[in-house]
């Protein structure tokens, strides 16, 4: 157990699209201390088998546990969510969050139908369809699946600029059909401006950023507390691409330089 003043949440995901969830823990929550590690050496976690995402999760998260004083795990990863967190929680005390597409709060305020941004593999998983059955029977849900979405919200952290022509024929099935639209992936908030300009202004834009912070706040009962001012860590299983453009980034949301990770097994 970490200090409670700064307790420590470790967030983990494929690539740099749960830094948008670490923007919103460390809004609602300013002590808390974030420690990032993403798996980039197996990134995108879509195209791997069930059997290897659960060990290289599970390895990467349990040995990284082993030696860090951690007070909680959020997976802020669709794919890994859906897959992981039982194995996780099985083995681990700590709370461990996941995150999931926000169909249900979408579906209450729709009034002519839902969007689900996503990538290819979640809106083809069964437990994707499942929160669409059990809480949208009544708003039709209208999916995009798209692995090119996610690149472009790397190549931004990066520095490099997205390309609204390109980001328009991508969206180009929902405009002026939808009113609400899901970013199913936690990589979309990054490019949330540009998508909203795409969508328009009659669209509402909905992710899990804000529920999974209020969830950290939740299981780990925090009060306001000290702002954490120290510098973070952020960990990647392998050297990232355009790493001097990241890491000036990442100095800007309050992170030291990425570092190389690696366990044995992994």
């Amino acid at each position: 157990m970490s200090n409670q003043s700064n307790p420590s949440v470790l967030i983990f995901d494929s690539g740099v699209g749960g830094l948008s969830v670490y923007q919103e823990v460390k809004l609602l929550l300013p002590q808390v201390n974030c420690t990032y590690l993403f798996d980039n050496e197996a990134y995108p976690y879509g195209e791997l088998s069930q059997e290897v995402l659960i060990h290289r999760v599970d390895m990467l998260i349990s040995n990284y546990l082993a030696e860090n004083p951690i007070d909680a795990v959020v997976i802020a990863c669709n794919t890994a969510s859906t897959i992981v967190l039982p194995t996780l929680r099985k083995k681990h005390t700590i709370p461990v969050i996941g995150v999931v597409p926000a169909i249900k709060p979408a579906s209450t305020i729709a009034n002519k139908a839902v969007g689900l941004i996503a990538t290819p593999a979640t809106i083809t998983r069964e437990y994707t369809k499942d929160l669409v059955r059990s809480f949208s029977s009544d708003t039709h849900v209208e999916m995009l699946g798209s692995t090119q979405l996610v690149e472009m919200a790397e190549a931004k952290l990066r520095g490099r600029e997205v390309c609204i022509e390109v980001l328009a024929q991508i969206l180009k099935p929902l405009i002026g059909n939808i009113d609400v639209a899901v970013l199913g992936c936690t990589h979309f908030p990054l490019i949330k401006e540009e998508i909203a300009q795409v969508l328009g202004n009659k669209v509402t834009l909905i992710d899990s950023g804000e529920a999974i912070a209020r969830r950290v706040q939740s299981l780990l009962k925090l009060e306001p507390g000290n702002v954490y001012k120290e510098r973070q860590a952020i960990w990647s299983s392998a050297r990232p691409s355009d790493e001097s453009a990241l890491n000036y980034v990442l100095k800007e949301l309050g992170f030291s330089p990425v570092q190389c990770l690696r366990f044995p097994g992994v």
